[in-house]
């Protein structure tokens, strides 16, 4: 089989730190990259891991990732995976590659009883829009994204008793 979906490990740190930079030249973020390599081997592979990446592999060269972390529903009761970035190199795109990490993202959910998979895509990505919809993906126009960062975050932060 030439698809191959596992668990990154501490050796994995630099391809997926390369696979973020490209991910942020696709979407035209490449100027918000604040991350080094060393920061994203802690949060994946630190004592107390927050983040988890898995790889895809087509005849053993790493073709795309999916980095995510647990949230959870106050509705629903139940944790959830927030898919934070999911990318496919363009050398190996159309091969199935997205549906698969997508599908075993599910079926991780699915074995731990959890609640949904969830994610955010931008507005002018229309290949992304159309794949998520084929499989069943329903876009939630009705909530928008909120963000506090930088200076914003620390005179909220000022806020606080």
């Amino acid at each position: 089989m030439p698809l191959v979906i596992r668990r990154a490990g501490p050796d994995d740190a630099e391809v997926v730190f390369s696979l973020i930079k490209e991910l942020a030249d696709y979407e035209k973020l490449s100027h918000e990259v604040e991350a080094t390599e060393a920061e994203i081997a802690a949060a994946l592979f630190g004592e107390n891991p927050r983040l988890f990446c898995d790889l895809a592999e087509w005849n053993g060269e790493v073709a795309g990732f999916a980095a995510w972390f647990v949230n959870f529903s106050t509705f629903a009761g139940r944790h959830g995976i927030y898919l934070e970035d999911l990318y496919v190199r363009p050398a190996f795109r159309r091969n199935g590659i997205g549906q698969a990490l997508l599908g075993y993202l599910a079926q991780q959910c699915i074995a731990r009883g959890w609640a949904r998979l969830q994610w955010s895509v931008l507005d002018w990505n229309a290949p992304s829009i159309a794949f998520y919809k084929s499989f069943g993906a329903v876009l939630m126009d009705e909530w928008t994204l909120c963000k506090v960062t930088g200076p914003a975050l620390s005179k909220l932060a000022e806020q606080a008793p």
